[in-house]
């Protein structure tokens, strides 16, 4: 029943926030400001995100940009195949509400408040436990076909998934185990009392992408369904960590050459990767209930 309703209303609540952040983004001249711990830093000054940091307001443009022409006409479509009763589509609903939740979340504790708020719990709390009712109505035979399918790249996806887990808790526990040994605060912090990104990745996102990489290489059916929300927030990425590049460049921030390159081309291998086991994953599933068509895609791995 939860899943007749709220992916719709996931969907109309993700577009107008992402479509307001778009609508007001900062235009005018950026704020100086001194923070609490005596750093001077830039504010953007007007806009829904005027009380962000100029580097956090236009990587918040970026994903409103994401959100509003990738995030929400895949959620829709993946509804609207969940629907009809496939397969295929429930999953990839999970993917999609998955990648809501996440960036919904990023949003409801780390953007400065702004009249959205109220709009931000709300889309929390509806792409969450749309979520979990997403995860609950995936059939456990559909995800066992997949996992005795010897066609689906087990290994590969296992490894990807455990490599992504290491990685992003190596890029993230970096700064804040150097922060700590020098008593500082994070790089980037500025204004901001925590850095909930790094909180959301470190406490959910390493430890679901290690735990599926370990499910899958056991060809457990759990880690299929845990690998599916990471794997379209993955290849979500690319476009965002893109688009957000260049917006903060035109809004006057410098970076040098390998800090453009890098980080760009590093999440377009990730993001390539990421999308080709996500179409093989997808392809594995059964594109009917559990049955006949189940029983004959099971075949014994090599």
């Amino acid at each position: 029943m939860a899943l007749r309703r709220l992916p719709g209303l996931v969907a109309v609540l993700g577009a107008a926030v992402a479509a307001t952040g778009l609508f007001r983004r900062p235009t005018g001249e950026p704020q100086q400001v001194v923070t609490p711990r005596g750093q001077s830093v830039q504010l953007a000054g007007d806009g829904l995100y005027r009380f962000d940091t100029v580097f956090t307001a236009a990587g918040n443009t970026g994903v409103d940009a994401v959100v509003l022409t990738l995030g929400v006409p895949l959620l829709l479509a993946s509804w609207l195949h969940h629907l009809r009763g496939s397969p295929r589509g429930n999953l990839l609903l999970t993917g999609a509400l998955g990648y809501m939740a996440y960036v919904s979340a990023n949003q409801a504790l780390g953007v400065a408040y702004n009249p959205l708020y109220l709009a931000y719990v709300a889309l929390l709390s509806a792409s969450l436990f749309g979520f979990v009712a997403a995860l609950a109505a995936t059939d456990r035979a559909i995800l066992q076909a997949v996992a005795d399918d010897a066609g689906m790249p087990h290994r590969p996806l296992s490894r990807f998934l455990i490599t992504s887990a290491a990685v992003t808790a190596l890029v993230w526990l970096q700064p804040l185990v150097s922060a700590l040994l020098q008593g500082t605060a994070p790089t980037l912090l500025d204004v901001y009392t925590t850095p909930v990104t790094y909180s959301l990745d470190l406490a959910i996102i390493v430890p679901a992408a290690g735990l599926a990489g370990l499910l899958v290489r056991r060809r457990d059916p759990l880690g299929y369904l845990i690998a599916a929300p990471l794997l379209v927030t993955i290849v979500m990425l690319l476009p965002t960590i893109t688009l957000s590049t260049l917006l903060q460049a035109q809004a006057g921030i410098t970076f040098t050459a390998a800090e453009v390159i890098g980080p760009i081309a590093g999440f377009t291998v990730l993001g390539g990767i990421g999308a080709w086991l996500l179409v093989r994953l997808l392809r594995a599933v059964p594109n009917a209930p559990a049955g006949q068509e189940v029983a004959d895609r099971v075949r014994t791995p090599v």
